[in-house]
Order: structure tokens, then sequence, then C-alpha cells
């Protein structure tokens, strides 16, 4: 069950387009706010109060670097989100599997009336 409760925690933060923003802009590496905040056209405040549902989220940690809080992500949520997400396409992938050998039976079958 934890599992879940984290996803739905990290989901829920990135439902945001802010947020999913800011995660894209992370992804090249660490940010201060103010970084942040020129490359989104957001002001200090908003951007910070993202920040801090992303930390809670567990998705950024800050790292503090003289008088600057640089921002990054960090791996292992991301790692968590892309393990449940290949579960599905492994799932859907078998599906369509067994979906493909079905409609070549279906085919085979088809011929073979025709051919009597």
């Amino acid at each position: 069950m934890v599992y879940i409760i984290n996803m739905n925690t990290i989901l829920n933060a990135l439902a945001e387009p802010n947020r999913l923003q800011i995660v894209e802009l992370l992804r090249d590496g660490s940010l201060t706010v103010g970084e942040i905040t020129d490359k989104l056209g957001m002001n200090q405040p908003q951007v910070s109060k993202h920040l801090r549902v992303l930390s809670e989220a567990g998705l950024v940690e800050v790292q503090p670097i003289a008088n600057r809080r640089y921002y990054k992500l960090k791996a292992e949520p991301l790692k968590e989100m892309n393990e449940w997400v290949q579960s599905f396409q492994k799932l859907w992938e078998d599906r369509f599997d067994r979906l493909d050998d079905y409609l070549q039976e279906l085919q085979r079958k088809k011929k073979n009336k025709r051919s009597e």
C-alpha cells in the first residue's frame, strides 16, 4: 500500500502543469528559484509554492550553496514511477500478443473454410 500512496502523491504533484514544467526544467540540471522563475515567467512566491509541493512529494531536493538554494530532481521517485508505468506496458503487450494470436487463428479458419 505504501507504493500506491506514494504514487498517488507523485501523480498529484505532477498533475499541475506548472509543476510538470518545473520537473522538465530540472531534468537538465539543478536550478535556483530565480532561474526557474525567469524561465517560466512566473513570480517567485508561485515557484516556491510549487517547489514545496514537489519537495513534499519527494520529487525534488534542495542543495544550499552559499546564499543560494539549488533544486534538483531526485531519481528514486522517478524510477518508481517508471517501473509502475512499465508494469502496465507489459500487461498491454501481453494482451495485444493474445489478440494477435486470436486474429491469426480467425484468419486461418476463414482460409480453411474458403478452401473447402
